[in-house]
């Protein structure tokens, strides 16, 4: 059986312009390091340089949410775990947690993953043997308590009136 644990990056490193005029890091490079840290995984699947050479198919983001939990800055070490959420033959659902080094989460991510075949580019079934190991995956993390946060939706709770 498969380690149920989600997958679990290597430490990860902010560089120096990814840091704003608040002295934390931008926004914008949260996704960055999410996308960084997913390629580890994406390598294990079978994605990857190698694997656009070879096939001309790859992996697209169709959409990716983040929420920003605690502020990081310059020096922290962060790393991200990474759970296979749903899958089917031509996409898959992967939710990111972003900690920092001494055990704090940061952020989260939430994506929906395709896969291309470039000559279209049109979204194309993957091979049997990277969806096995995203089946793999996807059931041992089903064993898990869902992560916090995974399918949440943007807006802005208000108080019910005489709460």
């Amino acid at each position: 059986m498969t380690d149920p644990s989600p997958f679990t990056s290597s430490f990860l490193e902010i560089e120096e312009g990814w840091i704003d005029y608040n002295n934390h890091l931008n926004m914008g490079y949260y996704p960055v390091l999410f996308d960084r840290a997913a390629d580890e995984l994406w390598g294990l699947l079978g994605f990857g340089p190698h694997y656009v050479a070879n096939t001309n198919h790859t992996t697209f983001s169709a959409e990716f949410h983040v929420r920003y939990l605690r502020e990081v800055k310059l020096g922290d070490k962060l790393y991200s775990t990474i759970w296979i959420i749903d899958h089917d033959e031509k996409r898959f659902h992967t939710f990111q947690e972003l900690y920092h080094e001494d055990g704090w989460l940061s952020a989260t991510g939430e994506g929906l993953t395709l896969h291309v075949n470039l000559a279209g580019p049109k979204v194309a079934p993957m091979p049997a043997s990277i969806q096995a190991r995203l089946k793999t995956l996807a059931d041992a993390h089903a064993q898990l308590p869902r992560p916090e946060g995974v399918g949440r939706s943007i807006g802005i709770r208000r108080k019910s009136v005489g709460a």
